[in-house]
């Protein structure tokens, strides 16, 4: 009984053993997944959370506008269009979509399915090689691939969806430095609003001392 006993005991411990480590390498494998799936839907969102405007992202740098007017590869009609206003390329928000989207395509380099790195490795060349980079396949193969590890049906072949672009970044220097300007020069209001009434009430006690001076000093004084 006792040798039963033990042999029992032993093979309950096996297996309870057995069903932890198979849990939590199971809890691991989700939370891969989890983590997974959660970047590739963030560049999916960076790469494709445009349908209109300007689909493309723009190589190209601010510090690289004046060599190109000057080689002549920018017109000076162009050169109005590209330098006044910051817009297209030279402009921050051109700026912020060409780092996100460099971002999202470094994620998906690195835990994306082989078509993924493929066509995130030839966006990438074309980056670097100063061409202009459309996105829209790279965002169709993620769709299609997130769509399936969620279980959700495919998107309807009958449906004529728009080309994606990357989303449009907001530019938020100016409106910071607006809130800055504006709290600065309330404190400086309230500073000096507070020297004022200090002033004021050191007034009015030095001339309520004075008074009282005059009232308690003797007529011939």
């Amino acid at each position: 009984m006792i040798g039963l006993s033990l042999i029992t005991l032993l093979g309950v411990g096996i297996r309870l053993l057995m069903m932890v480590l198979i849990q939590q390498r199971r809890e691991r494998m989700n939370r891969q997944i989890n983590e997974r799936l959660r970047t590739l839907i963030a560049a999916y969102r960076t790469l494709g959370g445009s349908f209109t405007g300007d689909l493309t992202v723009d190589p190209r740098h601010r510090r690289e506008l004046p060599a190109m007017t000057d080689a002549g590869t920018i017109s000076p009609e162009d050169t109005s269009a590209t330098t006044d206003a910051g817009v297209a390329a030279g402009s921050d928000r051109a700026r912020r979509i060409r780092d996100a989207v460099e971002a999202a395509l470094s994620d998906i380099i690195l835990l994306g399915t082989e078509e993924h790195v493929r066509l995130a490795e030839q966006a990438a060349r074309e980056l670097v090689a100063g061409q202009r980079v459309h996105t829209h396949d790279l965002v169709v193969s993620l769709r299609n691939f997130i769509r399936k590890a969620l279980d959700l049906d495919p998107i309807p072949s009958d449906l004529a969806l728009p080309m994606q672009g990357p989303v449009r970044m907001q530019a938020s220097g100016g409106r910071g430095k607006e809130d800055g300007k504006k709290e600065g020069s309330e404190k400086a209001g309230g500073g000096g609003g507070g020297a004022m009434n200090a002033g004021g009430d050191m007034a009015a006690m030095g001339g309520t001392g004075m008074d009282s001076h005059e009232t308690t000093s003797p007529p011939g004084h």
